[in-house]
């Protein structure tokens, strides 16, 4: 008994990790953080130092001038200041480790839990989401989260500290200026809050059309050549343009917003300077509310200059945190704690009754009716006109919508299990094989320790594998693009035989095989099938006569019976079945 490989819970030691707060992320990266407040600190003391040797160097120059102090007093001077510096520079690298540290751990996290919680949602649920928004989420909404949560690191413990130290030393050396040149930077907050909704506004719209954007670049790619040959390209071309011209316009619009702070930060902040040059010059003659030399003065305005350089960082931040807000509201609903994957318990083949099985779509009657036994070691053909719900009745096992009547599993509703028993009680071969950009071994066994060649050779795939250039290490690309049709729906198949479930469902699987082929596949299926219930959808009836029974779907109706009974009372299964078959012998012939 095979166990895929589970994904794993990031967070499954810390039972009081909540992954829809904010704050747990911090709470569990508390020793980066740890370092990154230690370091900030050293750092942002340090700076202080910068403008007291300034000043200090101002007035030894201004000594040295006038005769009073000597070259050595100045080296002196230039010696220590170099230490301090060099001192804060490795305080500044620690914190800036530490800090991308912290971005990194909380970026694989969300991640991981982003993707857990997608690999547990229902086929429905991500197709209603779209390729294109699932990859902005899973990318660009995570990492603008990071960044977020990056820059607000960074600013607490870099322009929060030091805003507050240069603040301090304003108003030490002079209270009445300090007040009077820091008036204006308040000013460009209450401006920048007043921002906040069309800043949120254009980050949204740039999401919506970015996650646009990426499921047009997907559509193309995948139908390229569809599209080439019904000559649709420049059809799709106009639609392409249209959701790229879009994307265009509201990344200018959201740039725009996003640049407009930083100067208006700048700007308003630096206002001030011209009082500190007036009062400040005052303060030096003797004239103003202190009296300065010119080391004071220095110190002063570089103080202050340092100070509004710092502040204007704010608006970095501030634009980091709108768009983090952003796409936390859109990632904010997928960042559950994913439920824990015990090992797969496949279960012992048993009955599998249906009684009255119905489905609707939107109130619209797909099929009804619909009652039978299947026994262990039984192949349940499915078939019937185009359109006629022969898919939806094979997805009607997975229970990922709800159906009508009863399907039993050895006498338990298969709507009463869990999504986990579900998986382990019945294997799925869709209409359209899906295959991952891996080898041909990793396709088959998705992780297991097995030996590939057993099913491939099940598939009648065994030949052609071992003709490729690496056998099954051949990598066989995004969607199984380098193998035939066939090639492709065989590799799926021997995907699902390798992963044996009581129940197997098997949706055409031999629409792109030749029927030499189709023989051997059905063959090998009938000798694997012994202890599995196989349902098999096909519009291809050559082997309906060796099934046990047949289920005829047609006009929302569904006939139960064997071949023969079906041949009697059903005209339009009859005439299907003569029309290929006929087909069949006349092509023997030619032979």
């Amino acid at each position: 008994m095979e166990h895929p490989q589970e994904v794993k819970c990031p967070m499954k030691k810390d039972k009081s990790f909540r992954p829809d707060r904010v704050l747990s992320y911090f709470r569990v990266e508390w020793f980066p953080l740890l370092l990154v407040t230690l370091s900030g600190l050293v750092y942002n003391i340090g700076l202080l130092a910068a403008p007291w040797f300034e000043g200090r160097l101002a007035q030894c120059l201004a000594d040295i001038l006038g005769g009073s102090e000597t070259a050595a007093q100045m080296a002196l001077l230039v010696l220590a200041y170099i230490a301090v510096t060099l001192l804060v520079q490795a305080a500044r690298f620690i914190k800036r480790f530490y800090v991308r540290r912290f971005a990194n751990n909380i970026n694989r996290r969300m991640k991981g839990i982003l993707y857990a919680n997608l690999v547990r949602q229902s086929r429905a649920a991500l197709e209603k989401e779209g390729a294109g928004e699932l990859m902005t989420k899973a990318i660009s909404d995570v990492d603008d989260c990071v960044e977020g949560m990056r820059k607000f690191t960074t600013e607490v413990f870099d322009t929060g500290v030091a805003l507050a130290g240069y603040a301090v030393m304003l108003l030490v050396y002079d209270w009445r200026l300090a007040i009077l040149g820091l008036l204006f930077t308040p000013v460009s907050y209450v401006c920048a809050a007043g921002m906040k909704k069309p800043v949120q506004r254009a980050g949204a719209a740039y999401k919506k059309a970015a996650s646009a954007l990426s499921a047009a670049t997907l559509d193309r790619a995948r139908n390229a050549v569809t599209y080439r040959i019904y000559g649709c390209e420049d059809a799709r071309v106009e639609k392409y343009e249209e959701a790229l011209n879009t994307y265009e316009k509201t990344a200018v619009r959201n740039n725009v917003w996003q640049s407009a702070l930083p100067p208006l930060y700048l700007a308003a902040s630096e206002a001030g300077t011209l009082f500190i040059l007036w009062f400040g010059a005052k303060n030096v003659l003797g004239t103003g509310w202190n009296h300065w030399d010119i080391a004071a003065f220095t110190t002063f305005l570089s103080c202050f200059t340092k100070l509004v350089v710092k502040s204007s960082k704010v608006a970095k931040l501030f634009n980091a945190v709108q768009k983090a807000e952003v796409s936390w509201k859109r990632i904010r609903p997928l960042m559950k704690t994913p439920e824990q994957l015990d090992a797969l318990q496949i279960p012992a083949a048993q009955d599998v009754t249906l009684k009255e099985l119905a489905f609707s779509y939107r109130e619209e009657p797909v099929f009804s009716g619909l009652s039978l036994t299947a026994h262990p070691g039984d192949i349940i053909g499915i078939t019937g006109p185009i359109a006629c719900g022969k898919s939806t009745l094979g997805r009607v096992f997975l229970c990922e919508a709800p159906y009508q009547g009863s399907v039993c599993f050895g006498g338990r509703e298969l709507s009463t299990l869990t999504q986990r028993q579900i998986a382990a009680t019945v294997g799925y071969l869709g209409h359209d094989p899906e295959l991952s950009a891996d080898t041909v071994q990793n396709n088959v066994l998705c992780g297991s320790e097995q030996d590939a060649m057993p099913w491939l050779a099940a598939a009648a795939l065994k030949e052609e594998v071992l003709a490729m250039e690496k056998g099954t290490e051949t990598v066989i690309g995004s969607g199984g693009t380098r193998l035939s049709g066939g090639q492709a729906q065989r590799l799926a198949l021997a995907r699902t035989l390798a992963h044996p479930r009581p129940v197997l469902i098997l949706d055409d699987p031999f629409s792109a095989l030749d029927r030499h082929t189709e023989d051997t596949v059905f063959a090998d299926l009938q000798s694997d099938a012994k202890d599995k219930v196989v349902f098999l959808i096909s519009h291809r009836l050559y082997h309906f006569p060796q099934m046990q029974k047949v289920i005829f779907m047609d006009g929302g109706k569904t006939t139960v019976g064997t071949h023969a009974q079906l041949m009697e009372t059903v005209p339009l299964y009859r005439q299907l079945y003569e029309s290929q078959t006929v087909q069949k012998e006349g092509d023997l012939d030619e032979e």
